[in-house]
């Protein structure tokens, strides 16, 4: 079976499951999306090794993993998604260690966020892809799964834009100077989601 590599496109809030995100992975040579559903703490996780702008001050499971796997000069290669069972979706993490190979099974949301700190490529198989990989624009005439699906996608909710904070006003209020501060402070309580949202209207600005 032929492997295809994924990119991440961004992470959505579920308007189908309450309290769970899907994870958008992009097919790199291709148009179709792959949406996973995962948990608000491995969504959060994600999208802090995404912004490389915001360092925690202590590491999360992900990153001590990460480091605890680099003492030891353990190296993820690469994940590969490489089975869809009753919509759960099951990857293996393929690492190395002195030239010899090993592979570890994993949860996906996981195995991805320790891809992305180990800059290791994702890729699922073809026949998976064909199976679960819908287009952002689905056809209306195809079946309920697909369409609930395609609503997760219709309005992308990455972590940011304008979401309120604790005082109801929109981060769009706020100077430049302001969001810097909140930024900080965010960080400083391990508010990681409140981080990334606020860092994403501080990139929205500087662009």
């Amino acid at each position: 079976m032929s492997l295809v590599k994924l990119s991440i496109k961004g992470i959505s809030y579920s308007q189908t499951q309450n309290g769970a995100y899907a994870l958008i992975l992009n097919e790199v040579d291709g148009e179709r999306k792959l949406p996973i559903v995962i948990g608000a703490f491995e969504a959060q996780s994600i999208a802090i090794a995404l912004e490389k702008e915001i360092k925690p001050p202590r590491p999360l499971t992900h990153d001590l993993f990460k480091n605890f796997a680099e003492r030891f000069d353990i190296v993820v290669k690469q994940v590969i998604i490489h089975k869809l069972v009753d919509g759960v979706f099951y990857s293996s993490i393929i690492c190395e260690r002195d030239k010899i190979e090993e592979i570890i099974d994993a949860r996906t949301s996981d195995a991805i966020a320790l891809a992305i700190r180990f800059n290791a490529p994702i890729f699922t198989y073809k026949n998976i892809l064909d199976k679960a990989g819908i287009y952002l624009k689905a056809n209306p005439l195809e079946t309920d799964s697909l369409n609930e699906l395609d609503e997760i996608l219709s309005n992308p909710e990455t972590f940011g834009s304008t979401e309120s904070n604790e005082s109801g006003n929109t981060y769009s209020n706020h100077s430049l100077h302001e969001l810097n501060e909140l930024l900080e402070q965010a960080v400083e309580q391990e508010d990681y989601e409140k981080a990334a949202k606020i860092r994403d209207e501080i990139s929205k600005r500087e662009a």
